[in-house]
């Protein structure tokens, strides 16, 4: 005697954080509990947001940023894992990633509550970078507290809504779902199989200033892909259009002719730094950098009018053959 199992449908949750939206595609049985599922998506995402965001001052990452050098914080074990993989990100990218970049993002207008570029400020983060994260930060051993060496004001924007959305897979195996699709702005990770056992279809973003529309369409499975890329937040200086991604080498924007970079990785929160390092590396460096560690990078650069894409790494080149 065979024992049907009860078909799978599928569903989609969606919800407000940390000034985007979050949502969850996934398939399971028509009894799933979904209020108690988007109750626990929510409390995930809504973890992160209040550990992790820059505009709420009372996150356990603003305690930090306020707290005085050589005085030691206890930070929850999320919030441990998030800054440590920025610290390895941070030495393997040799500082193109690195959150310690919070004094530049407010002088250029990029952080909490927005604002005009403070001229004044600006001169200062250019005439003398922040400390890198690696030099200003110690962790005590058992991962429990952390302590700055230098002032410096700490971002998680280049990393968190990668941790998220992984969060979101976690939450979602909790409830017996294997087959899904988590996605936070431009993060997205994708377990198992869509509909019919294909791979889950994810669009790859054109990075047009003025409107939002797909440039190609990537397939998924069991992957992560985040990008990062010059067209959602600006400042325009002059005749110059300036991204809202640091170079924390210069201690200003990112100017290169590179307009996004996709990066397709086992975890979300590897994909969603490293695409901001890759990114924050340039034309010539950044593909440099991904092949030499063998990452899966799709760059996409502004060649005057003109869009030129770049794949490197295994996914995106085909075998020699």
């Amino acid at each position: 005697m065979s024992i049907k199992t009860a078909p799978r449908v599928r569903h989609v949750l969606s919800g407000a954080t940390m000034g985007t939206r979050y949502s969850a595609t996934f398939l399971a049985a028509e009894t799933v509990d979904l209020g108690a599922l988007e109750s626990a998506l929510f409390a995930t995402v809504d973890l992160v947001d209040r550990q992790m965001s820059t505009w709420k001052p009372d996150s356990d990452l603003m305690r930090i940023n306020r707290a005085p050098v050589e005085k030691w914080v206890s930070m929850p074990p999320e919030l441990a894992q998030v800054v440590t993989t920025a610290l390895d990100i941070g030495r393997a990218s040799d500082g193109a990633f690195d959150i310690a970049v919070g004094d530049i993002v407010h002088a250029w207008g990029f952080g909490a509550g927005g604002g005009t570029p403070d001229n004044a400020a600006i001169s200062a983060c250019l005439g003398a970078p922040p400390t890198p994260a690696t030099k200003a930060l110690e962790i005590s051993p058992d991962g429990t507290s952390i302590r700055k060496r230098a002032p410096v004001e700490l971002d998680l924007s280049g990393i968190a809504k990668g941790y998220a959305v992984d969060r979101m897979i976690d939450c979602l195996h909790t409830f017996g779902i294997t087959n899904a699709l988590a996605a936070l702005d431009g993060e997205l990770r994708a377990v198992g199989s869509d509909e019919g056992e294909k791979p889950w279809a994810v669009a790859i973003e054109k990075p047009d200033y003025d409107r939002r529309a797909p440039m190609g369409v990537l397939e998924l499975y069991d992957h992560a892909i985040a990008t990062s890329g010059d067209y959602r937040h600006w400042v325009d200086v002059g005749a110059a259009r300036l991204s809202h991604t640091m170079d924390p080498g210069t201690g200003g924007p990112t100017r290169s002719s590179v307009a996004s970079v996709s990066v397709v990785a086992d975890t979300c929160i590897e994909a969603d730094a490293w695409a901001t390092a890759l990114l924050v590396r340039g034309r010539t460096a950044g593909p440099a950098l991904a092949e030499a560690l063998n990452l899966s990078a799709l760059f996409i650069f502004r060649d005057g009018n003109e869009l030129v894409d770049l794949g490197v790494g295994p996914l995106f080149v085909a075998p020699a053959g």
